[in-house]
């Protein structure tokens, strides 16, 4: 019993009521005996904010990361505006292409040559008209062999010896009216340096005919270069051939003629002829980049050039065909199909022995170059649809 009184003792202790707590004194912290020690602690840990971790004590890692991602939100937020600024880039660029490649004309082939030179040599050793006086006729009473003198007048004469007489008036008119016809023909017609009249076959004709065709007739351009390599440009022979040849082709393809243009110019002299031949031939020479097949007056000259493919195919091909000959020729103004023929066959038939200069021009001359529309309307604008 004894044991069993010990063992509930301390029982009872544990249930009797606590006591109450005394008043903390100053100066001494009071705790709960109810609580652990720690268990202030942890919500003091709980309650006091996360402070960044300053950057003396941060690694280089931790720097090089944050750099990282604020390089990257950067990028991020400029994504867009790049982009936008990039299409706009592109867009100049397409847009300001054309306009690169239209200042640089197509490649351009040449053939023909010029007979200006024997021509003058030939028509100035010519006679050129002329006039011989006759002998005058007796003063009109016989008896005196002595030749009259004429006054001012033409139809008044004074004798030798005596009075007024009419016999030296019929030389006199015949003068004044020479004179009245060389004057009257200053205006009626040209006139050339000797003073002589012209006549239609003295005048000098300078005839121009362009034609626009369809990238398509490539067998044209094929055409051109093996005239312009087997042509002999040095004898008026090889200009007519080469002016046959070129009608002939233009000819055999009607379906890819789509524009063309004409013009004729009738001049007083060979020199007015072929200043205006020399202006028309630098004027569509200087539509081309380079001359890239050239046979004239027999100097030969032939380079690859720089092609300029855009990946399509070759859009359009001008041909245009100069001609200076003697005399006064005529070709039709271009409407139709059938005015282009007319002209066609006008200038092929011009004889050799009347041709002074013949020059065929074309572009482009390689057969991968391209000349678009653009081109054409810019450099050809007098070129009228078929």
């Amino acid at each position: 019993m004894a044991a069993a009184a010990s063992l509930l003792e301390p029982t009872r202790f544990l249930s009797l009521p606590l006591p109450r707590s005394l008043p903390p004194r100053r100066g001494l912290l009071h705790l709960p005996t109810s609580s652990p020690l720690r268990a202030p602690r942890l919500r003091a840990q709980a309650t006091t904010p996360r402070l960044p971790p300053s950057p003396s004590s941060s690694s280089p890692h931790a720097l090089l990361s944050a750099l990282k991602q604020s390089l990257l939100d950067s990028l991020a937020a400029l994504k867009k505006p790049a982009l936008a600024l990039l299409l706009a880039g592109a867009l100049l660029a397409a847009a300001a292409g054309p306009d690169h490649h239209a200042a640089l004309a197509a490649s351009g082939g040449r053939v023909g040559g010029s007979a200006f030179s024997s021509s003058r040599s030939s028509s100035s050793s010519r006679s050129s008209y002329g006039y011989t006086a006759p002998a005058p006729r007796g003063g009109g009473y016989s008896g005196y062999s002595s030749a009259p003198f004429y006054s001012a007048s033409p139809f008044v004469s004074v004798g030798p010896a005596f009075g007024i007489g009419f016999g030296g008036s019929g030389f006199l008119l015949t003068l004044v009216g020479f004179a009245a016809f060389l004057y009257l023909g200053g205006f009626l017609g040209d006139s050339s340096g000797g003073g002589s009249v012209l006549t239609d076959t003295q005048k000098t004709t300078v005839l121009k005919l362009q034609v626009g065709l369809l990238g398509l007739a490539r067998s044209f351009q094929k055409e051109l270069d093996q005239i312009a390599e087997k042509a002999d440009t040095s004898t008026p022979a090889g200009l007519s051939y080469v002016l046959t040849e070129t009608t002939l082709a233009l000819l055999r393809h009607p379906d890819c003629c789509i524009s063309a243009y004409s013009t004729v110019d009738v001049k007083r002299s060979i020199d007015d002829g072929e200043k205006r031949f020399n202006q028309l031939s630098i004027e569509e020479r200087g539509k081309f980049d380079e001359e890239t097949l050239v046979n004239v007056n027999s100097i030969k000259r032939q380079k690859a050039g720089n092609q300029r493919s855009s990946g399509f195919s070759n859009e359009y091909i001008v041909i245009t065909i100069l001609v200076a000959a003697e005399g006064v020729h005529k070709i039709p103004t271009i409407n139709s199909s059938s005015d282009l023929k007319t002209a066609l066959q006008t200038l092929g038939g011009v004889p050799s022995s009347k041709i002074l200069a013949v020059e065929v021009l074309w572009t482009p001359q390689n057969e991968n170059d391209t000349l678009s529309e653009r081109e054409l309307l810019e450099d050809y604008p007098l070129l009228r649809p078929l």
